[in-house]
């Protein structure tokens, strides 16, 4: 609930703070904020996704959570997805098309891995 608070406090310009339609705290890991703009809505989600350490049932539930969020809205809606994903994505040539050339990392771990898998 800290960081969507905070979130909103950093655009105190006018015209940013009368577009905020609707917030909503989803769950301890997912914030949501539908900004109304001239043409469409924009839905940025911020998300906390559990650590590498955690048991693989906490990150599936956490991602089916996430797509029920994601399916919830309509489709011509900008939606903009931002947080910790505490994901590497290294440099294998199966993400290429994705991620493009580019990483910090030899190799993706299980969090880099279920995020490609979720935005393809």
């Amino acid at each position: 609930m800290f960081y969507f608070i905070s979130f909103i406090y950093l655009f105190k310009h006018h015209r940013i703070v009368t577009a905020v339609k609707r917030t909503e705290c989803v769950s301890n890991r997912i914030l949501s904020i539908v900004l109304r703009d001239r043409w469409c809505s924009i839905i940025v989600l911020n998300v906390h996704e559990p650590s590498e350490e955690k048991s693989d049932y906490s990150k599936g539930s956490f991602y089916k959570e996430l797509e029920q969020v994601f399916d919830h809205f309509p489709t011509y809606h900008m939606k903009a997805l931002f947080g910790d994903f505490n994901a590497k994505l290294g440099r294998e040539d199966i993400f290429k098309a994705t991620k493009g050339n580019g990483s910090l990392h030899q190799d993706s771990n299980d969090n880099g891995v279920r995020i490609v898998n979720f935005v393809t």
